[in-house]
């Protein structure tokens, strides 16, 4: 079932007149794609490190909150412990060896992908924007980045990560300035007449 909403002439002229803060953006996230697909294995491990590093927080956050609003009530204190323990394991695993990570994690970075290249093609399909053709095709490249990440698990776990990030960058980017160019003669032809 795809819904459908309807955008206001109002919204797209308000679209329309910040086209280039989106067509920046747009080119910022095409740019750190190139980079992210030049440099698939550094971007593969930093992405595991950094990733790491958040589970490390979460799980320090977490162990705060156990130590100091949990404590002494029971089941909670204990539950809330493990889950500050498992956050910490994680992430000191990832950080430590973010090799053996990039392969637990690139089999859940191709599930991810399928799931929101669906959702960024119903997205496409049921809202219609400027130039919604590139969303489609970006929901497209998407859902299939996401099936050959799983095709390949787990031989190319060390840089498949890095560079299916790097090509969604590069389409996300490109679909940005698209949209923009298009809300940009939407102004130009609303302003001639």
């Amino acid at each position: 079932m795809v819904f459908s909403v309807n955008v206001s002439t109002h919204d797209l002229y308000g679209f329309g007149k910040n086209w280039m803060s989106f067509f920046i953006w747009g080119l910022a996230l095409f740019l750190l794609g190139l980079f992210a697909v030049s440099a698939s294995t550094f971007t593969t491990l930093v992405t595991i490190i950094l990733l790491g590093i958040l589970l490390l927080i979460s799980g320090a956050v977490v162990l705060v909150d156990t130590l100091t609003f949990w404590r002494g009530k029971g089941s909670g204190f204990i539950l809330h412990l493990i889950m500050a323990i498992l956050y910490l394991a994680a992430g000191f695993i990832l950080v430590a060896n973010p090799l053996a990570g990039s392969v637990s994690i690139t089999l859940f970075l191709g599930i991810m992908y399928i799931c929101i290249g669906i959702f960024r093609i119903i997205f496409s399909l049921s809202l219609q924007l400027l130039n919604w053709g590139w969303s489609l095709f970006n929901g497209i490249i998407t859902l299939l980045l996401g099936i050959l990440i799983t095709a390949s698990w787990p031989a190319s776990s060390l840089f498949v990560i890095g560079l299916f990030v790097g090509i969604d960058l590069l389409f996300a980017g490109w679909t940005y300035m698209m949209i923009a160019l298009a809300a940009r003669n939407l102004i130009n032809r609303s302003a001639s007449t």
